[in-house]
């Protein structure tokens, strides 16, 4: 366990923030490779692949629900030091991981294919993403756990053990990739099959090393059989900090959903275009990501030890790296977009549009550094509500108008760009006020509420007007 209470805040994040960027870049350099390798099937089979891919929006928000309540609570007993309370919500965390992940194995084969013909712009590309889906549904539900193991120790100030897992799985994920879809040194190939087996079997060896590392070295929290008989009350306190947090991943699923509806008429290759262009931001935003990630854990262990102008600072300080991050990777993107997509299709429509959308989707980078520092911190301070309203601010203000845009004559894909930067705009700017909103109330109203105890720490002095 690493107390982030004491020492300095800035020295925490970027302490922190390498190892879990680390482990985000080479998750989703491992989408990227499984992309690569899809694309030499062809657009449907691309654009299949993206499209189901972006159903894993919609199982994140389950995991969000999972792995903002853990390291919130967690955190909180660390700050504490309550160390009995950060190992019954680690082992409730891991009961509620179990169930989660066997409603989203089960609904994932019963949904997959209706959600492809709703959003997909040809048979060939249903075909494919449902085909990917089932396949990839494993690796979904495993991650459950992983999501749950990793938040305990992120709560704890401890990232590097699950970056190692992450590294090594990913690792696992890429040589087994061109291996099954494309048949390298077998000469069977699996196709889009084969992308989500090479997933699944590498998440499941990476929740085995994971485990194991929790058995021998974890000492903080660790698992305790007794303590996983289902106790409601635990799990009411890990998802009413949860669910709010695992609805902003709702609405991301349907702002991402409305995009590929409004690009359905426009083709698969508009569509392959997103999926490869979104990816590629996602890559490239993850080390401003990583470093809200590093601040939530700070700020929630100084909140539960009332350490709140500690808590403050934590915010001014994640928010001038992340800003200074996204400043530094717009020039990138802006400069350089070519080299950012080179290799990951072959079509020069695909390409096209993935160029357009990193062009001008990279300008918003600052705003969006924000809006993850922000939920970072109301995730810190176990008040996921107010995340939940901006981020349904941005999907009504994008859905609604690029929906009607879509219907109108002369209708270009660059107003899906320009709607969607300024939704993301909205959305920080909200974001902002939200958490200064926050600021004034919570921590004030704790500050006053423990001030009383902290004026009288014990007996009271004797009078100078009494005899020694």
């Amino acid at each position: 366990m690493k107390d982030l209470t004491r020492g300095s805040i800035a020295s925490h994040i970027l302490s922190m923030a390498p190892p879990i960027v680390v482990g985000m870049i080479t998750i989703m350099i491992c989408q990227l490779v499984d992309l690569y390798f899809v694309s030499g099937l062809g657009d449907a089979a691309v654009a299949g692949v993206a499209a189901a891919g972006n159903a894993g929006f919609l199982v994140n928000a389950l995991m969000q629900m999972l792995g903002v309540g853990t390291v919130a609570l967690i955190a909180h007993a660390v700050g504490r030091k309550d160390r009995d309370d950060a190992n019954l919500v680690f082992n409730q965390s891991v009961v509620l991981s179990v169930l989660f992940g066997l409603l989203t194995l089960l609904g994932g084969f019963v949904l997959a294919r209706p959600y492809m013909r709703a959003i997909a712009a040809d048979a060939a590309t249903i075909e494919a993403g449902t085909t990917y889906f089932h396949w990839f549904m494993p690796a979904l539900a495993l991650q459950f756990v992983t999501q749950v193991m990793a938040a305990a120790l992120r709560a704890t100030g401890i990232v590097r053990p699950s970056m190692l897992v992450q590294v090594l799985a990913v690792a696992i994920n890429i040589a087994l990739a061109p291996v099954l879809i494309t048949g390298w040194g077998t000469g069977h190939a699996f196709g889009v099959a084969g992308a989500g087996l090479a997933s699944s079997i590498a998440v499941f060896i990476g929740v085995l090393m994971l485990f194991a590392y929790f058995r021998r070295l974890e000492r903080y929290v660790a698992f305790h059989p007794a303590q996983w008989r289902p106790q409601l009350r635990q799990w009411k306190r890990i998802l009413n900090v949860g669910v709010p947090a695992g609805g902003e991943f709702v609405m991301i699923f349907i702002f991402m959903a409305a995009i590929y509806y409004v690009l359905r008429n426009l083709g698969p290759a508009a569509q392959a275009g997103f999926g490869i262009g979104t990816r590629v931001v996602g890559l490239i935003q993850m080390p401003a990501l990583a470093v809200a990630l590093a601040a939530g854990p700070i700020a929630g262990q100084n909140f539960g030890a009332g350490n709140y102008e500690r808590v403050r600072e934590t915010f001014v300080k994640a928010a001038l790296i992340a800003t200074a991050v996204m400043i530094a990777l717009t020039i990138l993107a802006q400069l350089a977009p070519g080299l950012l997509l080179a290799g990951f299709s072959n079509d020069p429509e695909t390409m096209a549009v993935a160029l357009l959308f990193l062009k001008m989707i990279s300008l918003n980078m600052v705003a969006q550094g924000l809006i993850f520092t922000c939920s970072s911190m109301f995730q810190g301070l176990g008040n996921t509500k107010p995340v939940l309203w901006s981020s349904a601010t941005r999907v009504l203000t994008y859905s609604l108008p690029a929906i009607w845009l879509s219907t109108r004559p002369g209708f270009r894909i660059e107003y899906v760009w320009y709607l969607s930067n300024a939704a993301t705009t909205l959305q920080a700017i909200q974001s902002l006020w939200l958490l200064r909103r926050e600021f004034g109330t919570r921590l004030v109203t704790r500050q006053q509420a423990d001030a009383p105890k902290q004026a009288t720490p014990g007996p009271a002095a004797p009078s100078l007007r009494e005899p020694a």
